[in-house]
């Protein structure tokens, strides 16, 4: 079965240059996050691969999902678990193809359309926002808002994972909407102490689902 977890950290040494990806992931892990996402956007295809490989066996020794962001051929070289792809990355029908039924695939989608084209295409679950304002991507679309969240989760059959302004704050109003996590970049990255950050998120994960 595949192991879609509630608490996706994804890895960035764009926004803040102080922790490596490396560093990022075991912070992550040792704080409680169950799925570490690779994300980089930039720099030699053989420095992913290697990158990501190391993240992949740290994953693997703490039974941590691990997800690569966007480059398909880091994922099948990384052996990764799965590959998370935007609406204008690999298309997800082709990527399927390519890693089979065993791998995770993760879509991304701003609107209830591009959730219902995530589900036909086959993916395991949807990363939806911007719910909140955020800063951490640029090409990050209108604020979806808690009602829509709530309306994409209801419609559409897959584990819905909240992104973009997603914090300890307002994870309980997620979670209450039925979303199956979260997925945050800077609340952790760009947080003095990325573990006990994850710590908090994990706290207000935990009660939002009792």
């Amino acid at each position: 079965m595949k192991k879609i977890g509630k608490l996706h950290i994804l890895t960035d040494t764009v926004l803040q240059s102080r922790f490596s990806h490396m560093e990022i992931t075991r912070l992550a892990i040792a704080g409680g996050a169950d799925t570490i996402q690779y994300r980089e956007k930039s720099g030699s295809t053989r420095e992913m691969i290697e990158i990501a490989r190391n993240m992949k066996r740290l994953c693997l020794e703490a039974g941590v999902t691990f997800i690569v962001n966007d480059r398909l051929d880091v994922a099948i070289a990384a052996e990764a678990d799965g590959v998370h792809l935007g609406q204008d990355d690999f298309p997800i029908p082709m990527a399927r193809q390519i890693l089979g039924e065993g791998r995770i695939i993760g879509g991304s989608a701003a609107t209830l359309d591009e959730a219902r084209k995530c589900l036909s295409e086959g993916a395991d679950y949807v990363g939806f926002g911007p719910v909140y304002p955020t800063s951490s991507k640029d090409d990050a679309g209108p604020v979806s808002g808690i009602d829509i969240l709530k309306q994409v989760i209801e419609i559409i059959p897959l584990p819905i994972i909240a992104i973009g302004g997603v914090g300890a704050e307002n994870i309980p109003d997620v979670m209450r909407a039925g979303a199956r996590g979260i997925a945050v970049i800077s609340a952790v990255c760009c947080q003095d102490d990325p573990d006990e950050a994850t710590r908090s998120l994990c706290q207000a994960l935990n009660k939002g689902t009792l």
